[in-house]
C-alpha cells in the first residue's frame, strides 16, 4: 500500500507539472504591473525571417480606478524553438509601437506606453509552435525552393505478401573478422554473414541463406553455423520490441544494389472509393496508392514524391510534378483514411502548413568555451571539389569538412565550426561562408546549406537549422525528403555512407514530421558495428516502423488521430531529431528554451533585476483582434465582428511594416460589423492554430515512447 501512494503522488505530481506547463501556453495571458492589469491577446503573427519573428497583438489595460482601455503594439523578437515538444520562447522582444485609439491625451498615452514598453519587453513568452505555423503569414527565406533536385523513379517492386527490401550500397564490399574464417557486407545497414560459400542474413529473429548476395536466392533457414551465430549476437545492437503482439511472419527477401523503393498489399489490391472525388486507394496496403478511374493511371506516394504506372506489378514509373496532379487530389476529404497525402498536394491547407513547418528553424545558444568536436580520417584528409562551386569536401571521414579558401569548416550537429587545419583544433565559427550558397543538390554535402549563424556574442553564437539539413525539401509546393541523388560512399579501411533517398518507405506526417519503414518487423537494421551517422541510412530519427503492416492501421490509424496514427509506428524517434543539439553533451547554453523547463518556475517569471514581471493564463475569452491600423475587433460566438475603439485609427511608420495610407475617422458606432478579408483570415488562422496544439497537447506520446528512437546524426559506439 505504501508504495501504491508513493506512485500515486508521483503520477499527480507529473500531472499537475503538465498541466502547468500546459497553461503557459494558453491565451490570453494576464500581467500585473503597479496599479495596472494587462492582459495580451494570442499574437497575430506577419514574418518570420531567419529567427526573427515579426507580428502584433492586441491587448487591455485597466487601472485600479480606470476603465478598461484597448489597444494595439507591433513587436520584433528572437525566437528559440523545440520543435519536439513543438513550444517556442519569444525573446528579447523589441516593441517600436504601441496604439490606444481611443487615448487623445498627451501624458496618459506616453504613461500607458511606459508601462507596456517597460514590462513587456522583460518577458519570455511561451507559444506553441502549432499555433505560430497557422498564423504566419509570411516566411522570408532564400532556400526556400530546391528545383534542382533529382527525380528520377527508383526501382519500384510491388509485393502482395510480406517482402523485406534488403539494400546494398553499390557492389557488396566483404570485410574480414579478425582471427575468423568469416566475413560480413559492410557496405549495408543489415547484417550479412558470408561462411565459406554461403552468405546468411539476420532479420529479426529471422536467418536466410543464399548463394550469392544479389539478387540472390534467400530462402528461410534453421540450420546457421554456430560462429555465426556468436558473430551476430556480437555485432547486432538489438532494439526493444514494440508493445503488441509477435509477429511470426516469415517474409520474402529482395536484396538490391540500386536505389529502389517496396510497395506491398496484404493480399490482391482491395480498392476502395474516396468520397466526393473520382479517385480510389488500395486499402490493405500500408503504402500510400492512389488509383485515378478517369486516366486508369495507378499513383503511389514515395518520399512526398509522386510516381504512377498503368500496372502495380512491373508498372513503368514515372515521376509526376506536383501541379499536373489529376485535380481531384486536391478534394480528398481532410477526415479520409488516406487524407494524409493531402500534405503531398500543392494547394492544400496541409501543404501550407508543411510549407512553415519546412522554415521553421530549430535554434541553439552554443557556448564558444566549452562547444567542441573531433573529426577522425580515414588516412590522410582527402577532399573532392564540387562541380561549380569554389568548395570542396572531405570524402574520407563521417564527418561534414569543406575547404574554402584556405579554411577548413567542419558542420557537426547544427553547429558551424572552422579551424586552419584538416584535423583542428576546431573553434565555433560565428560567420557562415558565401560559397556555401554554391553547393548543389547534387554534392552530398548540400544540407549545409540550412545550417544558419543568426547572431553571436564575445561569448555565445546563435544558431539554427532548418529540416533541409535533415533532407528534407520543399520542391514546386510540396515538401519532399531527399535529393534525389545518390551519392557515391567512401571505401577505405572504413566505409562511410553518404545520405540515401530511396529504398525505406518514407512517410510525412504533419505532427511528426518524416518516419519510414523497412516491411514488416523490427530488428531487421544492425547498427552497431560500422562507423557512421544513423542519418545516412534513411530519415532522421530511426526507427522502424509498419511493424504489422496496414493491419495496425497506417490510413486508419491518420484518420483517427495523432495518437493512433503515432503509435501504429512510422514516426518513431523523430522527436529526438527534431531537436539534433538536445545530444549535445557540451557547448549548448541554458536558455528559456522549453528544454531547460525543469530548471525554470512554473509561473516563467522574467529574471530582470530589480523586477518581478510575471505571466499567468486569464479568464477573459480569446477572441480580441487588432488590424494593421492599430483598431481593436472582437468576434462574438455567432460569428459577429464589433470594434472596441469609437475612432478609426490609422498606423504610422514603423520599422516592421509600411504604414497605410491615411484614412479618414470613421463616424460609425461601436456595432457589429461585417469582418475584413484579413480579420477572418486571423480568426481562421488562430482556430486552426488552437485545433492543432490541442491535438498535440492531448495525443503527445509518454516521454518513455518519445524516447525509443536513434537520433539522425548519432554517432556508432
Amino acid at each position: 500500500m505504501k508504495y501504491i501512494s508513493l506512485l500515486f503522488l508521483i503520477l499527480s505530481v507529473m500531472m499537475l507539472r503538465a498541466q502547468e506547463s500546459d497553461e503557459q501556453l494558453e491565451w490570453p495571458r494576464e500581467i500585473r504591473v503597479n496599479n495596472y492589469v494587462i492582459t495580451l491577446y494570442q499574437p497575430q503573427l506577419e514574418t518570420l525571417n531567419k529567427n526573427i519573428l515579426d507580428g502584433r497583438m492586441a491587448l487591455s489595460i485597466e487601472g485600479a480606478k480606470e476603465d478598461l482601455i484597448f489597444g494595439a503594439l507591433w513587436f520584433s523578437a528572437r525566437i528559440l524553438t523545440d520543435l519536439e515538444e513543438r513550444t517556442a520562447v519569444l525573446e528579447k522582444l523589441e516593441i517600436p509601437m504601441v496604439k490606444f485609439p481611443d487615448i487623445e491625451e498627451e501624458a496618459k498615452l506616453d504613461e500607458l506606453k511606459k508601462v507596456i514598453i517597460d514590462d513587456l519587453e522583460s518577458v519570455h513568452f511561451e507559444m506553441s509552435l502549432d499555433m505560430i505555423l497557422a498564423d504566419l503569414e509570411e516566411v522570408e527565406s532564400a532556400e526556400l525552393l530546391s528545383s534542382k533536385l533529382n527525380n528520377t523513379p527508383p526501382v519500384i517492386y510491388f509485393r502482395k505478401e510480406p517482402t523485406v527490401l534488403v539494400l546494398i550500397d553499390g557492389e557488396p564490399v566483404l570485410k574480414k573478422v579478425e582471427n575468423s574464417k568469416l566475413e560480413y557486407i559492410v557496405n549495408t545497414p543489415f547484417l550479412i554473414i558470408k561462411d565459406k560459400n554461403s552468405y546468411y542474413l539476420k532479420g529479426g529473429k529471422f536467418w536466410f541463406a543464399s548463394g550469392e548476395v544479389v539478387p540472390g536466392n534467400w530462402e528461410h533457414t534453421n540450420s546457421v553455423p554456430k560462429d555465426v551465430q556468436k558473430l551476430a549476437k556480437k555485432m547486432i545492437d538489438e532494439l526493444e520490441e514494440p508493445e503488441g503482439e509477435e509477429d511470426n511472419t516469415i517474409p520474402k527477401i529482395i536484396v538490391t544494389s540500386k536505389q529502389a523503393e517496396l510497395i506491398l498489399s496484404d493480399g490482391k489490391p482491395e480498392y476502395e472509393s474516396i468520397s466526393g472525388t473520382s479517385l480510389l486507394y488500395v486499402k490493405n496496403s500500408e503504402s500510400d496508392i492512389i488509383m485515378d478511374i478517369n486516366s486508369q493511371q495507378h499513383f503511389v506516394l514515395l518520399n512526398g514524391r509522386w510516381f504512377s504506372s498503368k500496372s502495380l506489378e512491373d508498372g513503368d514509373w514515372a515521376f509526376i510534378e506536383p501541379v499536373d496532379l489529376p485535380a481531384d487530389f486536391s478534394q480528398i476529404p481532410s477526415d479520409a483514411s488516406i487524407s494524409d497525402v493531402r500534405s503531398s498536394v500543392p494547394g492544400t491547407e496541409e501543404a501550407k502548413e508543411a510549407k512553415y513547418e519546412q522554415q521553421m528553424p530549430q535554434t541553439a545558444v552554443v557556448d564558444r568555451k566549452t562547444a567542441s568536436v573531433k573529426v577522425e580520417y580515414d588516412g590522410d584528409p582527402k577532399f573532392d571539389k564540387i562541380d561549380g562551386s569554389s568548395v570542396e569536401y572531405a570524402i574520407n571521414t563521417a564527418s561534414t569538412v569543406l575547404r574554402i579558401n584556405s579554411t577548413y569548416y567542419c558542420v557537426d550537429e547544427g553547429i558551424w565550426f572552422e579551424s586552419k587545419n584538416a584535423k583542428g583544433p576546431w573553434a565555433v565559427c560565428d560567420s557562415r561562408p558565401d560559397e556555401v550558397e554554391s553547393i548543389p543538390p547534387s554534392a552530398p554535402v548540400y544540407n549545409v546549406k540550412y545550417v544558419y549563424i543568426y547572431d553571436s556574442t564575445p561569448d555565445v553564437v546563435y544558431v539554427g537549422y532548418t529540416p533541409g539539413y535533415c533532407q528534407s525539401y520543399w520542391y514546386n509546393g510540396v515538401v519532399v525528403y531527399g535529393t534525389g541523388f545518390y551519392y557515391r560512399p567512401w571505401y577505405g579501411h572504413y566505409y562511410y555512407p553518404r545520405p540515401w533517398t530511396f529504398g525505406f518507405g518514407v512517410h510525412y506526417n504533419p505532427y511528426t514530421g518524416w518516419g519510414f519503414s523497412v516491411g514488416v518487423s523490427y530488428g531487421w537494421f544492425t547498427m552497431s558495428f560500422h562507423n557512421y551517422h544513423y542519418g545516412y541510412w534513411g530519415p532522421a530519427g530511426y526507427r522502424h516502423g509498419y511493424r504489422h503492416g496496414y493491419y495496425h492501421g497506417y490510413h486508419h490509424g491518420y484518420r483517427d488521430g495523432f495518437n493512433r496514427g503515432y503509435a501504429s509506428g512510422y514516426a518513431r524517434g523523430i522527436y529526438n531529431s527534431r531537436n539534433i543539439y538536445k545530444r549535445r553533451s557540451t557547448g549548448i547554453r541554458n536558455t528559456y528554451t522549453p528544454v531547460n523547463r525543469a530548471k525554470r518556475p512554473a509561473n516563467r517569471t522574467a529574471q530582470v533585476p530589480g523586477r518581478n514581471v510575471t505571466t499567468r493564463q486569464s479568464a477573459k475569452p480569446n477572441n480580441v483582434y487588432t488590424d494593421r491600423n492599430g483598431n481593436i475587433h472582437t468576434r462574438d460566438n455567432s460569428g459577429n465582428w464589433t470594434q472596441q475603439n469609437k475612432r478609426q485609427a490609422t498606423r504610422p511608420q514603423t520599422n516592421i511594416q509600411q504604414a497605410n495610407p491615411v484614412q479618414r475617422p470613421s463616424t460609425r458606432p461601436s456595432t457589429a460589423q461585417r469582418p475584413n478579408n484579413q480579420l477572418q483570415r486571423d480568426y481562421q488562422n488562430r482556430r486552426q492554430g488552437n485545433i492543432n496544439y490541442q491535438n498535440f497537447r492531448n495525443n503527445r506520446p509518454a516521454p518513455s515512447t518519445m524516447n525509443r528512437g536513434r537520433n539522425m546524426g548519432g554517432r556508432r559506439r
